[in-house]
């Protein structure tokens, strides 16, 4: 079989600026090396309550913008997760062979709890089981993760080698793939914090349907570190977190971006990467403006059928195997 690649994004908030460095951009770069899947993970969406008309909009605008960033849908598949129910059958089936004590030890759970245990839902606790189903569903080689999905991709590492050692082989083992620069884009107003859609403080997050003016003052408030030096040093981090985006955006090396910026103070350093940003993001957004909504609607469809196809036979086998048989198998 070819190599795979299977990523995707929860909808529970627009497309920042980290998602594209962090994720999508490597998305892009990849799906000519790969047989690339690339999902609109919706049912993730709904382990914390969320608006439906949001959610349902939310997912169309995510696709939008997937394409709008360069995923081909040509060369790759794009779907939404709840269009192929294979991956809630198999989620069940990981559910019993999952142990109660892993999913303790997860890191997002853990988090989750200390702030508040009553309104915690079941689903948010199974929640890397989900994942795990996503990415076996498709035999995957490969997955683009943030730090801090790693922990979910070493359980869904786990129940695959528990899966094939009780039931026969079925599953490939995923790799993660974890960029070198760029993996943690942190927030403008807390470098200490990955930048996040959910973050307290919207100054902290560029989106990328930001408009020109939004997104220089959002970087005009970048907090920064004592000192005027420009230079990339991991004991200054809101100046590297700024001097990654910028880097990442103009492709320089960080020798180059030192020699430019020497001399220079951070209102000049955020000055020019808020430019650099919306010369980036005006070409997107105009992109995304111009996908017509039935043809988005045609492009859903016939991923959700090709993703479907695969998925399909990965669920057959391990229902086989696990003898779960009804009259076709009997």
């Amino acid at each position: 079989m070819p190599k795979r690649i299977f990523s995707g994004v929860k909808p529970t908030g627009p497309l920042h600026l980290g998602n594209y460095l962090g994720a999508l951009r490597n998305w892009v770069q990849l799906q000519h090396e790969y047989e690339s899947f690339f999902c609109i993970v919706n049912l993730h969406a709904v382990t914390i309550p969320i608006d439906p008309a949001y959610l349902s909009s939310l997912t169309i605008e995510i696709a939008r913008l997937y394409i709008a960033l360069g995923i081909d849908p040509s060369v790759s598949t794009i779907f939404v997760q709840s269009d192929v129910p294979e991956h809630t059958e198999l989620t069940w089936m990981l559910n019993c062979i999952t142990r109660i004590s892993e999913l303790e030890r997860m890191t997002q759970y853990k988090d989750q709890v200390h702030k508040q245990r009553e309104g915690i839902g079941a689903g948010l606790f199974e929640y890397p089981v989900l994942m795990a189903a996503d990415i076996l569903l498709y035999q995957t080689d490969l997955v683009p993760v943030g730090e801090d999905q790693k922990q979910h991709l070493e359980l869904t590492r786990d129940l695959a080698v528990r899966f094939n050692r009780d039931y026969g082989e079925t599953f490939r083992l995923p790799d993660p793939y974890i960029p070198k620069v760029g993996a943690r884009i942190m927030s403008l107003s807390d470098p200490t914090k990955k930048m996040s859609k959910s973050e307290d403080d919207p100054n902290g997050c560029v989106m990328l349907l930001d408009d020109p003016d939004t997104i220089r003052r959002k970087f005009k408030r970048a907090v920064t570190d004592s000192g005027t030096e420009i230079r990339f040093d991991e004991s200054r981090p809101a100046i590297s977190n700024l001097l990654t985006i910028y880097q990442l955006l103009t492709e320089k090396s960080p020798a180059e971006i030192e020699e430019h910026f020497s001399g220079k103070g951070y209102a000049h350093l955020k000055s020019e990467l808020a430019e650099v940003t919306i010369e980036f993001l005006e070409p997107v957004q105009e992109r995304a403006r111009a996908i017509d909504d039935g043809k988005l609607d045609a492009l859903l469809s016939e991923g959700a059928a090709r993703a479907q196809a695969i998925a399909r036979a990965t669920l057959d086998r391990a229902k086989s195997n696990m003898g779960l048989v009804g009259a076709k198998g009997s």
